[in-house]
């Protein structure tokens, strides 16, 4: 008896899951229907929407088999965030301009043994506090001021440019209440003596003082120049890969 009763209740199921799927079939076909009705003007269905519906959807063939070219496609590879090597655009050898690696420079003289200017550059975070620990005219009070950018590297005095294979990691200066102090911070694939003979070079032709102090692998070539109190100091550190990490600071001068 309890089979039987069991049996019953699965049939009454099975029959009840039937007539629900034929009223769901139903309701489809139904509310097909009003949707077509509420669209009929009068008594006749409007045709617009009959055709509509009952039309063949059309395909041209010869657009059918063709891709998306412009679909947005992901990367062959991922993306990296990897900086160049820094004699990327000076060759393998980590080259110059001919003009620079032709022209005769003058030898840096040997350091000083004692070197301030050294703990002054370990111990300053920012370019800022590295101008402002030089001395020399208005250097000490326009460092307070001065304005982060990258576009001070190009307004350097034109005496002391940038190393011609530079690339630089953060620049700053002002020149307002008339301040003339440029910082930067920049490094070269060229070796640290050909780096420091280069700027040696450069200011003692300009007229500039030029003294040389090291402590380890640290150098820092310094001067001043009387006719306008400009006055420049550069910190120069040899990098892992043979190339030269650079810190430089300027103030006035032409």
């Amino acid at each position: 008896m309890v089979r039987t009763a069991a049996l019953g209740l699965a049939l009454s199921f099975l029959a009840l899951t039937g007539c629900g799927k034929q009223a769901a079939e139903r309701n489809v076909d139904t509310l097909d229907n009003e949707l077509i009705d509420g669209n009929a003007i009068g008594n006749a269905r409007d045709p617009a929407m009959m055709g509509a519906l009952q039309d063949q959807i059309m395909v041209d063939p010869s657009l059918a088999a063709q891709a998306n070219n412009d679909a947005v496609r992901p990367p062959v590879q991922p993306v990296t965030g990897a900086v160049p090597p820094d004699g990327i655009a000076a060759g393998s050898s980590g080259a110059i301009s001919s003009a620079t690696t032709s022209e005769k420079l003058k030898s840096t003289p040997a350091p000083k043994a004692d070197c301030p200017q050294c703990t002054a550059a370990r111990e300053s975070l920012t370019l800022g506090a590295l101008a402002a620990r030089q001395k020399g005219g208005n250097t000490a009070a326009c460092a307070g001021n001065m304005r982060y950018s990258t576009r001070w590297s190009q307004r350097l005095p034109g005496d002391l440019p940038l190393y011609p294979d530079a690339r630089v990691v953060e620049a700053a200066g002002n020149d307002a209440n008339g301040c003339s102090i440029r910082a930067v911070s920049f490094s070269s694939a060229a070796p640290l003596q050909k780096v420091l003979d280069w700027y040696y070079t450069r200011a003692t032709n300009a007229g500039f003082s030029a003294e040389h102090q090291a402590n380890g692998a640290e150098h820092v070539l310094g001067g001043t120049r009387g006719r306008d109190d400009g006055a420049f100091a550069l910190f120069l550190t040899s990098r892992s890969d043979g190339g030269t990490d650079v810190d430089m600071v300027a103030n006035n001068g032409s």
